[in-house]
């Protein structure tokens, strides 16, 4: 007797390995995900605006990223004794504006910079819904708690939507078509819209989605769809792997759907200098009843060792 439904994944070809580059674009559960890659040492860039949560907002980032955009004074403004950019996350926001434009160009540089070395995006979709700012007629990604009165929200279309992930496929294209491209749809529920408004978002996501897939290649990008969304829905569908506001991922659901993905796209080879990684890991946090004692010398003698060897074939791991 079953007393849940598993949703099985597959491994995939372009699989990463530790000589992967890693590009993660998105929701909040990007951060996630990018987290986890971060524990394992794997070679990973996220999120250089900050979570951006709807398709308009990470065409809009990738087409500045293409197009050489450098931002300047007239895209940035003030409000609650901080400087703003429309464009990103309020985790960039600044008290000087220097600073701000500044950081938003570097970030935009580095993007480019690693676009052009990377092997796997994984870009998560949040939310249909987007706002549209009514003074400057543009679509933000960050609303920056200005008055509501300023915006018009706006669910995008299926079609809108498609268009949306068509030309972030082709601005992706310019750049790299090595490109291994995997979507997810992020399974956090964006309650402030409503139930029905949230269900409704998601639907509208997943079909857009499905409707890139159909066409596995867009001038050689390589094109797929990692299912956590479903995963959080169906296999854990029960309040206990959510945390207590009910809406996000827990820890354990989180390392669940992680070993998910790791079943359907990293290389099983890796497994065991992911297992070398997490075993240095407790080393390093291990706190000894006696540090002077020759045992724990020993000890720490054997984890720098461990260490050396490692890195000696991954340079880009620090610990």
């Amino acid at each position: 007797m079953k007393f849940r439904t598993e949703v099985s994944v597959s491994p995939q070809d372009n699989a990463i390995s530790y000589r992967s580059k890693i590009f993660l674009l998105g929701s909040c559960f990007v951060e996630n995900i990018g987290e986890k890659l971060d524990l394992y040492q794997f070679q990973n860039y996220k999120n250089p605006f900050g979570i951006l949560y709807h398709p308009s907002a990470l065409e809009n980032f990738l087409r500045k990223v293409v197009e050489g955009y450098e931002f300047t004074s007239a895209d940035i403004f003030y409000h609650n004794e901080r400087w703003h950019s429309f464009d990103a996350h309020s985790e960039l926001s600044d008290e000087s504006s220097s600073n701000l434009i500044e950081r938003l160009n570097v970030q935009l540089q580095h993007s480019r910079s690693y676009l052009n070395q990377t092997s796997h995006i994984i870009l998560t979709l949040g939310t249909a819904w987007k706002y549209y700012h009514l003074k400057t007629e543009t679509s933000v990604a960050n609303c920056h708690k200005l008055p509501q009165k300023e915006f018009v929200k706006k669910l995008m279309s299926i079609e809108e939507i498609t268009g949306k992930l068509h030309s972030i496929q082709s601005l992706l294209c310019k750049l790299n078509s090595d490109i291994q491209l995997i979507y997810t749809l992020s399974p956090v529920r964006h309650l402030r819209d409503g139930l029905l408004e949230n269900q409704l978002s998601k639907a509208h996501l997943l079909t857009a989605i499905h409707e890139n897939l159909k066409i596995k290649k867009d001038g050689g990008l390589k094109v797929d769809y990692f299912p956590s969304y479903e995963i959080m829905m169906d296999d854990l569908r029960d309040y206990r792997f959510y945390k207590e506001d009910l809406l996000h991922p827990n820890s354990t659901a989180i390392s669940y759907i992680w070993n998910k993905f790791l079943d359907a796209w990293v290389l099983p080879k890796e497994l065991d200098v992911m297992k070398k990684v997490e075993t240095i890991h407790r080393g390093l946090n291990h706190r000894p009843f006696n540090e002077n004692s020759e045992a724990h010398k020993k000890f720490i003698s054997q984890l720098r060792e461990n260490i050396d060897l490692l890195v000696k074939d991954h340079s880009w791991m620090r610990f």
